[in-house]
């Protein structure tokens, strides 16, 4: 084999082809604005648990800030944990999963696909898996409101 073709191989297949696409390619969605008004209106320290969790799925480009509460699971070794996270996220008593990544159009629509398939394969009617519109980069470029609701916000990230 040419270094050529050696070098086609390696670059040939994204690291999601390794998996099944996603039956739902399109999940449902959540807006910026609902997702701000979830925030909001869950008041942690008030001493219940919010009911939904924000799923970061950015790996090489996680920087400039994330959105509060957020955990970061980086899309690429994601399939293989979904049985263990369900498992997890059904006892903390989560009901929405909302994934998303920098423009939540590639990774954050596969997570919230695969996430889903998962999920009406058990039979789950209170789970939901959804993605945010737009993403991070929607998120921090709406503006002080959003942006307030970031950790780690870094603005010359977003000025590029």
């Amino acid at each position: 084999m040419s270094s050529t073709q050696a070098s086609d191989r390696a670059v040939a297949a994204p690291w999601y082809a390794a998996y099944p696409a996603p039956r739902n390619a399109q999940p449902e969605s959540l807006t910026r604005e609902q997702v701000l008004e979830m925030l909001k209106s869950s008041d942690p320290s008030g001493g219940g648990a919010r009911k939904f969790l924000l799923v970061d799925l950015r790996r090489n480009d996680h920087e400039g800030g994330t959105i509060q509460g957020s955990i970061n699971l980086p899309a690429q070794s994601l399939y293989p944990t979904i049985p263990t996270l369900y498992s997890i996220f059904k006892a903390a008593g989560i009901q929405t999963v909302i994934w998303y990544c920098s423009s939540s159009k590639g990774r954050g629509n596969r997570a919230a696909g695969w996430f889903g398939d998962y999920i009406a394969d058990q039979g789950d009617t209170a789970m939901k898996s959804k993605v945010l519109r737009e993403g991070i980069k929607g998120w921090a470029g709406a503006g002080d409101e959003y942006r307030e609701w970031m950790v780690e916000y870094t603005p010359s990230t977003w000025e590029k």
